[in-house]
């Protein structure tokens, strides 16, 4: 590769043309440019002089190999586009003759050194940029709001109905005589649902209220540490609760779900899914809960990866607009109603600062896309932004039949005043 001067540019399509030669252009076409060794098309400036990249090439690897070429003939060969190959020593003498200089090419450790350089310029172009400020700040706000009212060891759940695992043999068939038929091996996902058990009148339902009602209580701490939560109207601040806790509460969840035992250790406390059986809960809920457990948390995200996805949930502007009751600081005792003196609202009515929540969503999504980008290169971050995105979705979809099949159960007794205000 030949080096070029600040008149002589190497790979430019032509000389450098002023504002007049752009003018030109709309009136008379642009006179191509023909290497001035062999007649061929031109590709730019190429040691001093306009010529061909076929001429370029066989001029440096000449001098750089040192060749003493003879003709054959009395050294005056044509040069030609045809016939430039035919006599390498008339060829060589030509483009000495033209102007071309020998001062002007680099040894092949200087070309290695700036094809490296080149390189490492192109592989910083296509590497991530650093998180911005606001970006870093954001993160920071984040972590630090989730670190301040989430009880990761479950050490502040003190106060509860007690866990109670009680159950009752399912009758089995019995079995025909005979060689036994081996079926299908059981998904190892949901080998925990295999047991053949039926729950005793969900004796872990007063429990999982309780544990549910303290992770909300969490939410509620984490959305009030954030600033721009902070700002909204009360009604927006309590609709935004209303459509984003549930989800949030698996997320957090998830943090300390252990996927190769396929439980949720929470300190002295671990769970399985037969505990949400005997909770209540179907099969049509509890396989593709535990489902996205264990697809989240193989993608082994980072607590800012984390935090950013509860904001993402949180900032979702949907719900409808409430009274102001449990979630707005009223009577901790009682749900919302017309006794608070906010009837309940029967359509679903927008957030009054719709615009600014979706541009709040909005930067925590591009936070969110720019970290992961730059905390995880390719080939380990492929698709992961994506594959996050379809487990929102799917979180989504847990979360509706979730509050379905809590209003179907039972004993809603059992259910404590913010639990009960958050499915309502």
């Amino acid at each position: 590769m030949s080096v070029s001067s600040p008149s002589d540019p190497e790979s430019s399509p032509g000389t450098q043309r002023g504002p007049q030669a752009t003018e030109r252009e709309d009136t008379e076409p642009e006179e191509e440019k023909v290497c001035a060794v062999c007649g061929d098309r031109a590709t730019g400036y190429h040691f001093h002089v306009m010529t061909c990249e076929g001429c370029k090439g066989f001029f440096r690897r000449s001098i750089n190999k040192g060749v003493h070429f003879t003709c054959p003939f009395a050294r005056s060969c044509p040069v030609t586009k045809a016939k430039r190959r035919q006599c390498q020593a008339c060829r060589l003498q030509k483009c000495l003759d033209v102007g071309m200089r020998k001062d002007m090419i680099m040894s092949e450790e200087a070309l290695g050194r700036r094809r490296a350089l080149r390189r490492q310029r192109r592989l910083a172009r296509e590497q991530p940029g650093e998180l911005t400020a606001e970006q870093q700040e954001l993160i920071g706000i984040l972590i630090a709001a989730h670190q301040r009212t989430f009880d990761s060891s479950f050490s502040q759940f003190a106060h509860y109905r007690p866990a109670v695992r009680l159950y009752i043999p399912s009758p089995r068939s019995p079995s025909p005589s005979g060689p036994s038929v081996p079926s299908a091996a059981p998904s190892p996902q949901l080998e925990c649902l295999d047991e053949d058990v039926l729950p005793d009148v969900f004796s872990m339902l007063p429990h999982f209220a309780d544990l549910s009602t303290f992770m909300i209580q969490q939410v509620i701490k984490f959305a009030k540490e954030i600033p721009a939560f902070r700002g909204l109207p009360i009604d927006d601040q309590i609709s935004l609760l209303k459509g984003a806790t549930l989800g949030i509460c698996q997320i957090q969840f998830n943090t300390v779900f252990n996927a190769e035992t396929n439980a949720w250790e929470c300190g002295q406390h671990c769970y399985t899914i037969q505990d949400g059986a005997l909770a209540g809960f179907q099969q049509i809920y509890l396989e593709p809960l535990l489902k996205f457990h264990i697809s989240l948390r193989k993608l082994r995200l980072h607590e800012a990866e984390y935090v950013l996805l509860q904001a993402m949930l949180l900032f979702s502007p949907g719900g409808e607009r409430r009274g102001r009751g449990v979630l707005g600081g009223g009577d901790t005792t009682r749900p919302l109603g017309p006794a608070d003196g906010h009837p309940r609202s029967p359509d679903h009515a927008s957030v009054a600062q719709r615009d600014f929540i979706d541009q709040l969503q909005e930067k925590v999504a591009l936070t969110l896309k720019s970290y992961i980008d730059h905390q995880h290169p390719m080939p380990e971050g492929r698709f992961l932004y994506a594959k996050l995105l379809l487990l929102l979705t799917e979180l989504q979809t847990l979360k509706v039949e979730n509050t379905r099949q809590i209003l179907h159960i039972q004993d809603l007794s059992s259910m404590t005043p913010l639990l009960s205000e958050i499915i309502s």
